[in-house]
């Protein structure tokens, strides 16, 4: 259940193209694209005081990504930048001069998008964000989606106009789905994952992410002792602990990458030293994070800056849910999908167990930093393990900080 890093490369700094693409740089750049975004709006960041009291720790913040840019999760800041961003790759190619963000919608440049396929493979989320980046552009979208995959989850995607590809199988087989089809027809793969080859597109997701970093630095009242996210191959897990480790050096906080016990493949290669592709055990509800095979970019961050791997099972992500959208005490209701509380829960656990407390650290002067990666991005799902619909959950109390 609980795993300190022992890998020989922990706590050692960062590879160097890591380093760039998860810095303060690279992330103010992203900050600027996004405010070329309509609907861009920082998300809450609310404080969970009755619940730090409860679990003997100093102070619970969270950081809820279930409205942002209107697509419900985190992800919408991964794969529509990297979408952007290549198409403005492309465009300055063409036209031989840099093309800013500022030009996206220029007549030049829309007619060049217009000629670009992006696909890539989802659980949901990831697939959402691109179809979402490419019809912003006016280019294509293909999104390849396995069996688990629910149709809600499809017609939220196929909504942006994208072409959808059932596939059977895992994740997975999706990922490889997508990537041989996209080879074969010429189009651009826009993944969450990476592998032997592929990095720098999943380094663009990963750096979008950052944007939710910066956000939380600004929000927190002091920064962070202890941070628990979850993760399925890991590009957000590594994009928060490597931006942190970066603008915060040795102050930086404890961090803990927290698994689905189903689908446990960072646990699993933490385990192992080095990746390992695990097998496919039953269906976890934390559908989000069902990943089998971690990204190789992910876990060469991880490698060096998480401090602890650990799982929770499927019963604790549906207690952090139904916690989290009723009020108690101080701390506001929050909507929380399948899959969005899984750091949560890896507190609750890790408060629970002397020995988990005594080797993190974590006592009465800890600050816990979280992330609800998702909303009720499965609205029907999600009121069938809540016992309420979404929209009547509503926040109150202390926490919304903006």
């Amino acid at each position: 259940m609980f795993l300190p890093n022992q890998h020989s490369d922990y706590r050692k700094p960062l590879d160097p193209v890591d380093a760039e693409t998860l810095g303060v740089k690279a992330a103010e750049e992203v900050e600027r694209h996004l405010s070329y975004r309509d609907n861009h709006a920082p998300t809450p960041l609310h404080t969970l005081q009755t619940l730090a009291v409860e679990l003997g720790v100093g102070a619970i913040h969270i950081k809820d990504e279930g409205s942002r840019l209107g697509l419900g999760s985190f992800k919408a800041l991964g794969g529509s930048y990297a979408v952007i961003r290549l198409v403005l790759e492309e465009a300055s190619r063409l036209l031989g001069r840099q093309i800013d963000i500022a030009e996206l919608n220029s007549p030049e440049v829309r007619s060049i998008a217009a000629g670009m396929t992006f696909a890539c493979a989802t659980d949901g989320n990831h697939g959402r964000s691109v179809a979402q980046g490419a019809q912003l552009v006016g280019a294509r979208a293909a999104i390849f989606v396995h069996s688990g995959v629910s149709d809600e989850r499809v017609a939220a995607i196929a909504r942006f106009g994208a072409q959808m590809i059932r596939v059977e199988g895992t994740y997975d087989d999706s990922v490889a789905d997508a990537a041989r089809v996209a080879s074969e027809k010429g189009w651009t793969v826009v993944s969450d994952t990476s592998w032997p080859g592929y990095e720098r597109i999943p380094g663009l997701v990963m750096q979008g992410y950052t944007a939710m970093v910066r956000e939380a630095l600004r929000q927190l009242p002091a920064p962070p002792t202890h941070v628990f996210v979850q993760a399925g191959v890991g590009g957000v897990a590594a994009a928060v602990a490597g931006h942190l480790s970066l603008v915060l050096g040795n102050c930086r906080p404890t961090f803990v990458v927290v698994d689905p016990a189903r689908a446990a493949c960072l646990f699993e290669t933490a385990r192992a030293g080095h990746p390992v592709k695990i097998d496919h055990d039953k269906p976890t509800v934390m559908a989000m994070l069902e990943c089998y095979e971690p990204s190789l970019v992910a876990w060469r961050v991880l490698s060096r800056v998480a401090d602890a791997f650990m799982m929770v099972d499927e019963e604790d992500a549906v207690a952090v849910m139904n916690r989290l959208a009723r009020p108690t005490g101080n701390d506001p209701a929050i909507v929380a999908g399948e899959s969005g509380g899984a750091g949560l829960a890896g507190l609750i656990r890790a408060a629970a167990n002397p020995e988990i407390r005594a080797a993190l650290h974590l006592d009465e002067a800890s600050r816990v930093f979280l992330i609800n990666t998702e909303g009720a991005t499965d609205p029907e799902r999600y009121a069938e393990l809540v016992g309420m619909a979404p929209d009547t959950v509503a926040t109150r109390g202390e926490g919304a900080d903006t």
